[in-house]
């Protein structure tokens, strides 16, 4: 059986691969999405695999891990997330919370931080 740590890099790989089945291996079949301490942003593989899908269609999309700390079956990345956004390709920093039971992701919960978007070069 794999770590916690180990089904959180599997995901993590899956994710920049825009690999979604893959990815959603790594989910329980009821996992829950949520805003830290806030909304539930998706319930079960329908919802996040739409979820996982409409994110896949940014072409720069890509989540770099920038540290990860593991406490018993929760673990913590800081990433940091390259996105294309409605003003341009940008990254923001990333909370994200995964709980692991059975094998799986049963819960994550996400804080996103500001996004950041270079501005043009004058020409």
């Amino acid at each position: 059986m794999m770590t916690p740590t180990q089904i959180v890099q599997a995901q993590l790989d899956a994710y920049n691969a825009k690999d979604v089945d893959a990815l959603l291996a790594t989910y329980a079949e009821e996992a829950e999405h949520y805003e830290l301490h806030g909304a539930l942003l998706a319930r079960g593989h329908a919802q996040l695999r739409q979820r996982f899908t409409l994110r896949f269609a940014e072409p720069d999309l890509h989540a770099e891990l920038l540290s990860r700390q593991v406490l018993g079956d929760v673990v913590v990345d800081l990433e940091r997330i390259t996105r294309n956004f409605p003003d341009g390709r940008g990254s923001l920093d990333m909370l994200c919370i995964y709980q692991i039971a059975n094998g799986r992701i049963g819960k994550a919960s996400f804080v996103a931080g500001i996004p950041q978007i270079p501005s043009p070069s004058p020409r």
